[in-house]
């Protein structure tokens, strides 16, 4: 029976023993060494954070203000991109095709969240625009890179849920990022947990391709604390991850090792 079993960054895990024990006609033992599976990974693994949206903004004027609330109606998952926004997509979709051809992404797995799939389509079109990818290359959605959930939280600047809910300010305090679950939400270990699963498929289905994620700041976060082994302490001293960045990771020796992270000189200066 062929061994069951996923890799992921050169980490082999196994449903079975690597030492599988068979039976012969008089019976006696013999132990046959099976290789664990070779290491399927992409040559190149680029991830980005979606292009400025309008609850970016909105958000950073409450927090200026100290407001208990942001002039926002539809779902996390409708909020669009700003004019800044779609600007820095466009400004990834050269990035893209400024690329050696080698490490050019031609395959595209994105957020479903309205402010990842504008993402995703701008820099697709401009890319395409210059020559660098085909106009038909499909972008595939899954549901694994979206957003953190915040449940009660959703939506509340830091001053309102000081306000309205200390209590849970108290515990997301004690607990830290990592490990808080906000009620109906989750904690960044619960992204983690996503994350590691879609990076199992993407090994699978992409090995040997260069391909590009477009997700949000935690999504990001938590690909490089699943693929870099960072400790808790190392993953909070991260700064935010910058809307339109670029992280790259490099297959090699067996695993994929960081190249470039929240990149940035691929866009405009602030108020540019």
């Amino acid at each position: 029976m062929a061994e069951l079993g996923t890799t992921l960054n050169g980490q082999h895990q196994s449903t079975q023993s690597p030492h599988q024990t068979t039976q012969s006609p008089h019976h006696h033992h013999v132990t046959t060494h099976r290789p664990a599976s070779a290491t399927r990974l992409p040559s190149v693994l680029i991830a980005t954070r979606h292009g400025e949206s309008t609850a970016n903004v909105e958000f950073q004027l409450a927090e200026a203000a100290g407001a208990l609330s942001v002039p926002i109606s539809c779902r996390d998952a409708d909020i669009p991109l700003s004019l800044r926004g779609q600007q820095q997509a466009q400004a990834l979709g050269r990035w893209w095709a400024a690329l050696p051809g080698t490490d050019r992404p031609r395959s595209v797995w994105c957020s479903p969240y309205v402010r990842t799939a504008e993402t995703a389509r701008i820099a697709l079109a401009q890319a395409a625009g210059l020559g660098a990818v085909p106009v038909t290359l499909a972008v595939r959605y899954d549901e694994r890179l979206r957003d953190r959930e915040l449940g009660v939280l959703e939506m509340l600047p830091k001053a309102a849920i000081e306000a309205k809910h200390p209590e849970e300010a108290a515990r997301r305090r004690k607990m830290g990022e990592l490990y808080y679950r906000p009620p109906g939400g989750e904690s960044w270990a619960d992204v983690a947990l996503r994350v590691r699963s879609l990076l199992r498929d993407v090994c699978e289905e992409e090995a040997g391709r260069p391909v590009l994620l477009v997700a949000h700041d935690c999504t990001v976060l938590m690909l490089r604390y699943a693929l870099d082994r960072l400790t808790e302490q190392q993953l909070t001293a991260l700064g935010p991850v910058h809307n339109c960045s670029t992280s790259l990771w490099r297959a090699q020796d067996g695993r994929l090792r960081p190249d470039r992270w929240n990149g940035v000189d691929h866009l405009a200066p602030e108020g540019n």
